[in-house]
């Protein structure tokens, strides 16, 4: 659904007099467009801005209504989309190989042993 009203954005006087604002709401909870698994997917994901199942985009960047509209419409898609997407593929833990450890382990010994070389002398 399609809500216009004046925005308080660039169009000088142009503003006062035109509804450019564009406000688009879709109701997640009940739309059948999307199948039930992606929907289940939104409605969590987007939780947190829902209001009674609605979601709700507002555009106002331009001084056209038209441009608006494609902007709003650009927004509520790629919303979706990503609160559509699958989750991400569990990460598998990998082992540091031995070979790697101990040569830190050397490194930090040898550095270690640099430092305390530089102090405890009384060089005069």
């Amino acid at each position: 659904m399609w809500r216009f009203s004046r925005s308080s954005g660039p169009g000088g006087q142009h503003v006062n007099t035109s509804d450019s604002q564009v406000e688009l709401r879709f109701d997640l909870a009940k739309t059948e467009a999307l199948p039930q698994v992606w929907k289940d997917r939104a409605l969590e994901r987007l939780a947190n801005r829902l209001v009674g199942g609605v979601i709700a985009v507002r555009a106002s960047e331009h001084r056209s209504q038209w441009r608006n509209r494609e902007m709003a419409a650009v927004r509520l898609a790629s919303l979706l989309a990503e609160a559509t997407a699958p989750p991400p593929r569990a990460r598998r833990k990998t082992k540091i190989p031995r070979g790697i450890n101990e040569r830190r382990l050397r490194e930090k010994k040898q550095r270690a042993e640099t430092k305390r070389g530089r102090t405890g002398r009384d060089w005069s």
